[in-house]
């Protein structure tokens, strides 16, 4: 009976010897790797906070009548582009023109009267009491003309400036009356990016480029204004920065200005040394010519360098480019 009971622990022994080894742990009794590494650092670097605003255009008038009469014209859409000195809106009035022909005809005469007395004086057939004052109302006369041509030219209203369109006020018809509005109008150039600045923020100077936001597209501009008064309700200031000549935007558009916040300790790693794991970023810490997994937390990229805010410190190596085949804790040796 002993004899089974032998045969059973045999079975035993020799099933648990050719049982599978348990794996190591990762890391352990594995070959080294060779990797490059680049040191994280620490750099004082300025800093920004987003500020937003709109686009707004340099030039924008809302033009007015300035004589009264009837609308005979008014070549006015909105969105229309216009050319400055365009001819927009007609305006008419006939006292106008009989003023104009009243002052004509004024300095005709008081141009033969001068000439006249002129001539007289000469000959000492005048006094020149009356050579003065033929001289004054001949003046007088020059003046009420340029009067008149003014008035006259008030009847025909153009754009200011080449621009577009944006507010249409009158139509044909309508009766003008001296400050009614006819039309408003945007200058299409020149565009400037107006954003609202808390008053806590810095006060560069004017001139100094400030990155802009246009859709992600960062474009660079140049401070021209800042208000040195913050509104009584929003606690902000208002800033112009003027866009570079044909930037791709257009008035009302929503931007973020990129303002001057001061400097901090930013933590950098190259681009490189980055890896993610799904929606985890990560990179790999040597120390004791092994490599540490550690899960980071990303900022902005600044050319080839990725800002750390989280995950490592100053001065530590990490992996730059690792392989697919490097795990945690595995042994590395350090390319030169």
């Amino acid at each position: 009976m002993k004899a089974p009971a032998l045969f059973s622990l045999l079975g035993i022994s020799v099933l648990t010897g050719c049982g599978p080894t348990p794996a190591p742990l990762d890391g352990e009794n594995s070959s080294a790797i060779e990797v490059r590494t680049a040191m994280v650092r620490s750099e004082l670097q300025p800093q920004f906070q987003s500020v937003s605003g709109l686009i707004r255009p340099q030039a924008s008038a809302t033009v007015a009548a300035k004589v009264m009469g009837t609308i005979t014209q008014a070549k006015l859409a909105v969105g229309q582009p216009v050319s400055s000195g365009e001819i927009l809106v007609v305006v008419a009035a006939p006292e106008y023109n009989a003023r104009l022909e009243q002052a004509q005809a004024a300095l005709a005469q008081a141009e033969r009267d001068y000439a006249r007395e002129h001539e007289l004086e000469a000959k000492g057939a005048t006094a020149a009491e009356t050579v003065r004052a033929t001289a004054d109302r001949l003046r007088l006369a020059r003046a009420s003309l340029q009067e008149a041509e003014a008035m006259q030219n008030y009847l025909q209203v153009t754009a200011p400036f080449a621009g577009v369109i944006t507010g249409d006020y009158v139509n044909p018809g309508d009766l003008a009356t001296p400050g009614m509005p006819l039309f408003a109008l945007e200058g299409t150039s020149q565009l400037r990016a107006e954003v609202m600045v808390p008053e806590s923020l810095s006060e560069p100077a004017r001139g100094t480029d400030l990155t802009i936001m246009l859709d992600d597209t960062p474009v660079t501009g140049r401070l021209v204004e800042l208000s040195p008064a913050a509104d009584n309700n929003s606690r902000t200031r208002t800033a112009k920065i003027a866009l570079p000549d044909g930037t791709a935007a257009r008035s009302g558009q929503f931007v973020r200005a990129l303002w001057p916040n001061g400097t901090s300790n930013t933590v950098t790693i190259p681009l490189s040394a980055r890896s993610t794991f799904g929606q985890m970023d990560r990179a790999y810490v040597v120390s004791e010519k092994h490599v540490h997994l550690r899960l980071i937390k990303v900022g902005t990229a600044q050319d080839d360098q990725m800002v750390i805010l989280a995950g490592l410190d100053a001065g530590e190596s990490v992996v730059i480019d690792p392989p697919d085949i490097l795990r945690d804790g595995q042994a590395v040796i350090l390319k030169p």
